[in-house]
């Protein structure tokens, strides 16, 4: 298989200048993010061998990409490459012969240009935020050179400047088959997908494989919200219905400082525990998605990024009143309170205490306060004597369920934003994003409203689950 090539697999090398965004392109656009596999570095020259990169589904390889060296000695390359052919102009057998015979003094040209030599088309990738200089003008020339279908990518990494994009754009337009813009630190799905539409425009020699790979990485975006759907579900489930339990012994309800001791390391464990659930639903939706550089945002002190101390959280995020208050009256009841009161505390620090309410008119008034802690004392006999045990969650809000909800959809949609061609360490940022529950149709709020109230209650409707499921799936392509 010379250079990289299976004349039955269609190839396209990525090919340009030295940290045009050759490796970044490749990166977003396959859903690499590992350096193990496809090496991104600000280091000039990085890649210095062709690197064939795959494109397998159901065990078979469909398409395959090329990255290679970027050019070095651009104009030096042509001159030699017009000096090949004479009074005549260049064409693919000067470029055969450029590649066969200087490799000594062109190294990095023809390692770049073997694979196009042998067949492959060539994705050309440039910087429009750079003035089209002399070398970049030869680059062109080069790969116009070699008659294989061509596409130019403008993958800007900096401020755009209008006049130079449409420069770059009119002399791209002379030289290759179609133009188009890929931000390789930006680009969603959509854009992937565009970029494989545009290989067809170009490629009809082997359509029905790039259509193949088209229709596959729909398929999986698919399989890929329902598994994200999924991991959410069982997130909501194993948040409502969790309580936690503290024994109290009869002394400790005898003196005030030990019971307020036993209550504030209650609730601790509490919200440490739901964070526990918070951080491992945001894993499984980094592993659906193929992310291992970002960290799951998860800090118990301030609820993994999602404050409940904070009026802020409860006004910004989940249903606003009138929507808590349809839901409430068409579910009937708010899914806030489960246990009776008990003796309560207030959850951080914060919030007014609310008592037990049902029905749409009380989720209206109550929907925009502060939640608190439910914690009850008595009520549960343990296996020693007369020891009782204080219980804990969840916090009293009729909203609760939909804040954890939007928390989840917020994050989903950030992971999906993220694109895999960067290399920086982090978390996802989710307090600057707006409320998404808030944007259902009524008709899923309700459902959604009465399955909440079930897991609250301690016993989730499984016959309402299938629904739920295909209303979640619905909200994640909603979403992106």
């Amino acid at each position: 298989m010379e250079g990289g090539m299976n004349p039955e697999i269609p190839a396209f090398a990525v090919v340009g200048r030295v940290n045009a965004g050759k490796s970044a392109t490749l990166a977003t656009l396959l859903e690499i993010d590992d350096d193990e596999l496809l090496r991104i570095s600000a280091t000039p020259g990085e890649t210095t061998e062709v690197q064939p990169l795959p494109v397998v589904y159901d065990g078979q390889e469909w398409l395959r990409f090329l990255d290679t060296p970027g050019f070095q000695q651009p104009v030096e390359a042509m001159r030699e490459i017009q000096r090949m052919a004479g009074s005549g102009v260049p064409g693919p057998a000067e470029i055969a012969r450029f590649v066969k015979e200087c490799r000594d003094k062109f190294p990095d040209e023809a390692r770049l240009l073997e694979p196009l030599a042998a067949g492959a088309g060539v994705i050309y990738v440039v910087d429009p935020c750079k003035p089209l200089r002399d070398s970049f003008l030869a680059e062109i020339e080069i790969l116009r050179w070699t008659g294989r279908p061509r596409l130019a990518l403008l993958n800007p990494q900096g401020e755009a400047v209008p006049e130079l994009e449409r420069e770059w754009r009119d002399r791209l337009g002379t030289a290759f088959n179609l133009v188009r813009t890929f931000d390789a630190h930006e680009a969603r799905y959509e854009e992937r997908r565009r970029l494989l539409e545009a290989l067809l425009q170009i490629e009809e020699h082997h359509a029905g494989h790039i259509r193949r790979v088209i229709d596959a990485m729909a398929n999986e975006m698919d399989a890929r919200r329902e598994e994200a759907a999924e991991a959410i579900l069982e997130f909501l489930e194993s948040a409502l219905t969790l309580r936690v339990s503290e024994p109290v012994e009869a002394r400790d309800r005898s003196v005030p400082g030990r019971l307020e001791k036993k209550k504030a390391e209650l609730e601790a464990r509490y919200f440490k525990k739901l964070a526990g659930l918070e951080e491992e639903c945001v894993k499984r939706l980094l592993k659906v998605y193929r992310h291992h550089l970002i960290a799951p945002d998860v800090d118990p002190a301030r609820h993994s990024g999602l404050d409940l101390a904070m009026a802020e959280t409860w006004q910004k995020w989940g249903l606003n009143r009138w929507q808590l208050a349809a839901a409430g009256a068409m579910a009937g009841g708010a899914a806030g309170a489960v246990f009776d009161l008990g003796v309560g505390v207030h959850s951080l620090g914060a919030g007014t205490v609310i008592g037990a309410v049902s029905g749409g008119t009380a989720a209206f008034f109550k929907g925009s306060a502060l939640p608190r802690l439910k914690i009850r004392t008595g009520g549960l006999e343990l296996v020693r004597g007369e020891d009782k045990a204080m219980v804990a969650g969840p916090p009293e809000s009729a909203n609760f369920a939909w804040v954890l909800l939007d928390s989840m959809l917020i994050r989903h949609a950030g992971i999906l934003a993220r694109a895999h061609g960067r290399r920086d360490r982090g978390v996802l940022e989710v307090a600057e994003l707006a409320s998404r529950v808030r944007e259902f149709p009524s008709e899923r709020r309700t459902l959604l409203q009465k399955w909440f109230a079930s897991c609250l209650k301690g016993s989730p409707d499984r016959g309402k689950e299938p629904e739920v499921f295909a209303e979640l799936v619905k909200a994640l392509a909603e979403g992106g």
